[in-house]
């Protein structure tokens, strides 16, 4: 199977809060393609973290794409306030709200690509029927709420499932992976059918002079010379 270019989308969670936009820029100079942004109301997930206000400050920042992720429930009054701080991706939970189709719908109508994320008990079949308004999907390998945790190597069953629903429905989406990657779990979730690799502690350990060397080695799992 042909192997293509790997997105790497660092995640800020694992950044140094008290320079973001620091760090921000310093990922995107040293190869990153998206910028994750983990959104927690610690009501959904057992954590707080940011808003639409820090979104909005990291925008002027980085010109890649800001991957917003939100584990907020419920998502719907927000969308707006994420997509005018700058937000180009919002990804929502299915458990999130009531209609989800809904949902995916209203972030396209706002000028956003339409994300749903996959929390390990989550089922692919959960977007079966609405892969119409689905632009990407991110699976948790880790029950979201806090960064540094263990991979669980039992959702890349789920990834292979969703790559076979895509290529069936003979749609663009694209499979984002989020929660324990490292160079030697990428290579996993790469061959398994994922597209996007988000990564916090294994890109910003270590600061700006090895982030270049941590998003390489993350390529460099998908078997190609991406350096």
């Amino acid at each position: 199977m042909e192997r293509r270019r790997p997105i790497i989308s660092p995640s800020i969670l694992a950044a140094d809060f008290a320079r973001l936009g620091e760090e921000a820029r310093a990922v995107e100079a040293a190869g990153a393609d998206w910028l994750h942004i983990d959104v927690m109301d610690g009501h959904f997930v057992p954590n707080l973290t940011i808003g639409p206000a820090v979104v909005r400050a990291l925008r002027p920042h980085v010109t890649i794409p800001m991957d917003v992720h939100l584990m907020i429930s419920p998502a719907d009054p927000y969308l707006e306030a994420f997509r005018e701080a700058g937000a180009d991706h919002i990804i929502v939970h299915p458990e999130a709200g009531p209609h989800l189709d809904r949902t995916l719908r209203r972030i396209r109508e706002l000028g956003a690509r339409a994300g749903v994320a996959f929390n390990p008990a989550t089922p692919a079949s959960a977007i079966e029927w609405i892969l119409d308004d689905v632009d990407l999907v991110l699976v948790m390998t880790v029950n979201p709420g806090f960064g540094g945790q263990f991979f669980m190597p039992s959702q890349l069953a789920k990834v292979r499932r969703l790559k076979e629903m895509i290529a069936d429905s003979g749609r663009d989406i694209v499979i984002e992976v989020d929660g324990g990657v490292t160079p030697e779990t990428a290579s996993q979730c790469l061959m398994a059918g994922a597209d996007a690799l988000v990564a916090g502690t294994s890109v910003f350990r270590g600061g700006p002079a090895l982030y270049a060397d941590a998003i390489r080695a993350l390529r460099l799992a998908a078997g190609g010379d991406w350096a």
